[in-house]
């Protein structure tokens, strides 16, 4: 019990990991979906960071979505330079599990790609998504331009109100502007194409918005 306490409490900075100086991710590593190093950002794309519990169902909705260019896997929002996926485990980075999207804005909206967000998991559950408990399956939404910053809380919002008419409680989504991204390890990308019949967590409540 103590330790699944420790597991929902995010870790004080001082109390974090140390890390390491180097990527755990070998450069370049190839998109088993895309077929381009996981690393690029191809020309015209936006970027957008979404965390929506285990990161490996989350990454294949979105290179799923029209209009996404490139995903990948990774960690953000603690402390820790370069993490192993051991030492999220360990709820002493305070990272959550990300995806970084890139995604053609002539193709697909921001707003879109929101809606993809908030209609698979539950955003009301803070530290946790089903059985999946800790720091590290918090949801979140990390911005790259202050457009994307007020669009998301809107979203956000909107959202609120459907979630609360469904009877779900305050929605705990962080949202901020974006803290450093750091790759997951290879395995990890495109785990789901990788490994077809494996662990799919996504968590769709059945709430929508228009």
């Amino acid at each position: 019990m103590l330790f699944s306490r420790m597991k929902s409490t995010l870790v004080e900075p001082e109390q974090a990991l140390r890390g390491r100086g180097s990527s755990v991710l070998v450069n370049p590593t190839f998109h088993d979906v895309f077929g381009i190093p996981v690393q690029k950002v191809p020309e015209g794309s936006d970027v957008a960071y979404f965390a929506l519990g285990c990161f490996w169902g989350a990454e294949k909705l979105f290179w799923k979505t029209p209009g996404v260019t490139n995903t990948a896997v990774g960690y953000a929002g603690g402390y820790t330079p370069n993490p192993t996926y051991e030492e999220v485990c360990s709820a002493r980075t305070g990272h959550t599990e990300i995806v970084k999207v890139s995604y053609d804005p002539a193709k697909v909206r921001y707003d879109d790609l929101l809606k993809v967000f908030f209609e698979n998991h539950n955003p009301t559950q803070g530290m946790r998504q089903g059985n999946d408990v800790g720091t590290q399956y918090r949801s979140a939404i990390y911005t790259t331009s202050p457009e994307q910053l007020a669009t998301a809380e809107a979203v956000r919002d909107r959202y609120q109100t459907e979630f609360s008419r469904a009877g779900f409680g305050r929605i705990t989504t962080e949202i901020k502007p974006e803290p450093e991204f750091f790759y997951a390890e290879d395995y990890h990308q495109q785990y789901l194409d990788k490994n077809p019949f494996g662990y799919c967590p996504v968590h769709a409540t059945g709430v929508t918005c228009n």
